[in-house]
């Protein structure tokens, strides 16, 4: 209820100015004046609901805050937010497992907004035993389970480089959608104390990106030896629920043979966690 306090042209601006946007600019891209856009913005007209939806699609604005704009502007929000185990997105968590259990041996898991886990497929838990229980606890927050020094931190052995990674890609993520909990989230895992064992190392080559390397990898150190892994992210296309729209796939993928080897002899049945 908070965000329909914020006119509808406060909205317009801000997502704009996130977008770094000039008046001009957006304008041209929404294939509207630039006058009306400005009195849109200033609040001298009022936009049709088809204009808010057509500016906030130009904006790649998320579909939670689209509704806040329609409310805003004073009409009906258009996407729906069910939970994940509303009977009607059934075919979504099929779907979801489906893709999870095809990704063995390599390890994948799903996250929403806020990182939180959502579903995993069989290989992570064997990568994360010996974790502190409290950072297990549900809801679980893959990135504090990275970064926290209870976590997968001491056995990450580029933590450096992984860190400076993550942390730039929740910078993004926050700075591209305003969402005040990723922007807490920031705030808490650049505090957090790096591992004992990081501390009392001096930096090496493994704590900068390679040269020329077309990703970054996570080095994990495990009892069949270390991993080297690539990681990609899958989103839903065209998605028209919250929730679905907020969903994402993490899948990890082995970055050498050796690496691909040591993940299968971990998926060898009766194998229990490191």
């Amino acid at each position: 209820m908070a965000a329909t306090a914020t006119p509808i042209g406060e909205h317009l601006r801000q997502w704009r100015q996130r977008r770094r946007l000039s008046q001009l600019a957006f304008a041209l891209q929404a294939d509207v004046s630039q006058r009306h856009l400005s009195c849109l913005e200033s609040g001298k007209a009022a936009p049709s609901r088809e204009m808010v939806l057509r500016l906030a699609e130009q904006l790649q604005v998320p579909l939670r805050e689209r509704n806040a704009m329609l409310v805003a502007a004073g009409y009906a929000p258009l996407y729906a937010e069910r939970p994940l185990d509303d009977p009607a997105l059934a075919p979504v968590r099929q779907a979801v497992q489906q893709v999870l259990q095809a990704h063995e041996p390599w390890p994948a898991l799903a996250i929403d907004r806020h990182w939180q886990l959502v579903a995993a497929n069989r290989m992570l838990p064997l990568l994360l035993a010996g974790v502190g229980s409290g950072l297990m606890a549900p809801p679980v927050n893959v990135l504090r389970l990275s970064l926290h020094p209870d976590g997968l931190a001491p056995r990450i052995l580029n933590y450096r480089a992984w860190r400076a990674h993550l942390l730039e890609r929740l910078r993004q993520q926050a700075g591209g959608t305003g969402d005040p909990v990723l922007a807490a989230l920031l705030q808490e895992l650049q505090a957090l104390p790096s591992p004992a064992s990081v501390e009392a190392a001096a930096p090496g080559p493994v704590d900068d990106p390679e040269p020329g390397g077309i990703a970054m990898p996570l080095r994990l150190s495990t009892p069949v030896g270390p991993l080297s892994l690539l990681s990609t992210t899958t989103v839903f296309g065209t998605p028209r629920d919250i929730t679905l729209a907020e969903l994402a796939l993490e899948a990890f993928y082995p970055a050498d043979e050796t690496t691909a080897q040591r993940l299968r002899r971990l998926a060898e049945p009766g194998r229990t966690p490191l």
